[in-house]
């Protein structure tokens, strides 16, 4: 098939920020390849048929993207589906848990976080931009884009957090790295930066700790963020409506990152 709409690729899509990205592109028309570790038939019940509300094409791509040898069949594929491959989100990532002061992290807790939130992010997002330039689908008659969803611990320390702060913060500079080198390709490079978000992730640290930062006002708009806040803002990006953009850090997170003078 040859899509007349515009198509992209969210990573870690089953859920949370990246099912609020998926949809939120599927929204505003795109054709949605929904990627996750999972089986399709492992996945919610109805998670694939809410999307195709909208009335695109909806596929899904069982993809760890860990695992850097799957990475160039499951983009081929994709290209070869829909004739066409306009954005990569990398939402895909981990939050190692337990809770680890920086002087304890064991190594097979930062391998792992190395492993899928920027070794696999950099080596998906490398593959997806030679795919397309060997396609020929490059230029900027039509906008292509790759975002990669990174955090404020890409720049706000966090003691018991040392390998999601040390990848995140890497993002930063993958970003900014294939930004420079595609730009003049007219292909879009986009980090967002999400903040306090009400997800799985973060309701599985089990305490009312963000309630109460929220509640005393250290998030100037005082409320959680949630995935349709990042989709939304994702969707914006994608659609091109920001044309003149290119390698920067874009904060969701409700004015957490302002400084603030005592």
């Amino acid at each position: 098939m040859s899509s007349s709409r515009p198509v992209a690729l969210v990573t870690g899509s089953a859920q949370g920020l990246g099912l609020g990205t998926a949809t939120e592109l599927a929204r505003n028309g795109f054709d949605v390849v929904v990627s996750d570790l999972h089986d399709e038939a492992e996945l919610p019940d109805g998670l694939l048929d809410g999307l195709r509300k909208f009335g695109t094409t909806i596929a899904y791509r069982r993809l760890d993207i860990s695992d850097v040898n799957s990475h160039q069949r499951v983009l081929v594929d994709i290209a070869d589906t829909f004739g066409r491959f306009d954005t990569l989100v990398n939402n895909a990532g981990i939050a190692t848990r337990p809770l680890t002061d920086v002087l304890d992290i064991p190594l097979e807790m930062f391998d792992r976080a190395v492993d899928i939130n920027l070794r696999g992010t950099f080596f998906l997002t490398q593959a997806y931009a030679n795919l397309i330039i060997e396609r020929g689908w490059t230029g900027f008659e039509t906008y292509r884009s790759i975002v990669i969803v990174s955090s404020i611990a890409a720049e706000m320390v966090n003691l018991d957090r040392a390998p999601y702060c040390i990848t995140k913060s890497a993002l930063s500079m993958v970003t900014k790295l294939f930004a420079k080198r595609l730009a003049p390709l007219g292909v879009h490079v986009h980090e967002i930066r999400p903040g306090l978000m009400r997800t799985a992730m973060t309701a599985s640290t089990g305490n009312n700790k963000i309630d109460d930062l929220i509640n005393d006002g250290y998030v100037p708009i005082p409320r959680w963020g949630g995935p349709k806040d990042i989709g939304e803002t994702i969707a914006t990006l994608a659609l091109g409506r920001m044309p003149y953009l290119t390698g920067q850090a874009i904060w969701v997170a409700g004015g957490l990152n302002l400084p603030i003078a005592p």
